[in-house]
């Protein structure tokens, strides 16, 4: 490959040519503030706007050629490989977690002039996996995220909640990803919704906390917008936007809004917090569409992993597909690029 293909592949994914693919340390922590009702109550959200929004991103900005491959090797160190089935094994997550500390083949990373192989931000896995994925991930550096308070229905009483969130932390999880109690948002009870999720924080102790809103169980923007702002209140690191289990998962217009009060969090208290779209992401276009959204509407810093994640499965294998077309010009089958 020539010097000036690698160029671009280089600047972009973050690091030169030939140098380790360690995950990016995490931002400062978002502490938290005290719940104010005067900062989404009278939140509007244009869902006509939002949509049109959304759907110029992607024919906007094109990307072909070795910058599509260097976005496309960004979006593999801030993919959470995850595996949520209910037949999930210790045996399963063990190549699950292979395959997260080499997620594209050397030989195509060689093609690409990098030395050493990529690897993903974190691997997700329910509580009971997490021990069996710290124990395959040691020295690799990738921390484990683990599902807890109920997944994904969040409906079990909240002592047990915490109980798991810790149970989760103890066994040795470095994210924690809880769901919220949706009828919190539907009675627009913001004060239990707010107080839930400090609980849950303080319960997670240094493992960083990410809020699965559950979009699709919303029902409006403005539900959306609103949740998102009392979890960032309540001190979440991360806003999600699925379980991956609702009948509608992540869409370009509900994360719009996301990163929109994600926007309006930072301006009025100087907290970054990060953004992680999950559920329904499976091919190389939707990474592109995510990454696209975060940089037009955040900036390059949430391209990171530090504050943004990809929730996905699947998804892995499309790109892995995709930067084997771009070395050698041929598509090859889906079966080749297993997730894990």
């Amino acid at each position: 490959m020539s010097v000036d293909r690698v160029a671009p592949l280089a600047s972009i994914a973050g690091r030169g040519a030939g140098s380790p693919a360690a995950p990016e340390p995490h931002a400062a922590r978002n502490p938290g503030v005290p719940l104010n009702r005067e900062w989404f109550h009278e939140a509007r959200v244009n869902l006509s706007g939002a949509e049109r929004r959304a759907a110029t991103l992607t024919t906007r900005r094109s990307l072909k050629k070795e910058w599509q491959a260097a976005w496309l090797l960004k979006a593999i160190t801030c993919i959470d490989l995850t595996t949520l089935s209910g037949d999930d094994t210790p045996e399963r997550v063990h190549r699950l977690c292979a395959k997260a500390k080499t997620p594209l083949r050397p030989d195509l990373l060689q093609a690409l002039g990098f030395a050493e192989p990529l690897q993903v931000a974190a691997v997700c896995v329910y509580p009971t996996m997490v021990r069996p994925a710290v124990k395959a991930l040691r020295g690799s550096g990738i921390p484990v995220a683990s599902v807890a308070t109920g997944f994904p229905a969040g409906l079990m009483p909240l002592k047990l909640r915490l109980d798991e969130i810790r149970y989760a932390v103890g066994e040795g999880a470095g994210d924690i990803d809880i769901v919220i109690t949706r009828g919190h948002v539907f009675r627009q009870e913001w004060a239990a919704l707010y107080d839930e999720m400090a609980a849950m924080r303080e319960a997670a102790g240094k493992a960083h906390l990410k809020a699965i809103l559950a979009t699709g169980e919303l029902k409006t923007l403005r539900s959306v917008y609103k949740a998102a702002m009392v979890a960032m209140m309540a001190g979440a690191d991360f806003v999600k936007t699925s379980t991956g289990k609702e009948a509608v998962n992540a869409t370009l217009p509900v994360s719009l809004v996301m990163v929109r009060a994600i926007r309006d969090y930072l301006e009025r208290t100087g907290f970054p917090v990060g953004f992680k779209p999950a559920g329904g992401l499976s091919a190389a276009k939707d990474a592109l569409a995510w990454q696209i959204l975060m940089k037009e509407e955040l900036g390059r810093d949430w391209l990171e992993p530090s504050l943004f994640r990809i929730g996905a499965s699947s998804l892995l294998a499309d790109i892995e597909r995709q930067i084997e077309h771009f070395v050698t010009g041929r598509y090859s089958s889906a079966m080749r690029h297993p997730p894990g």
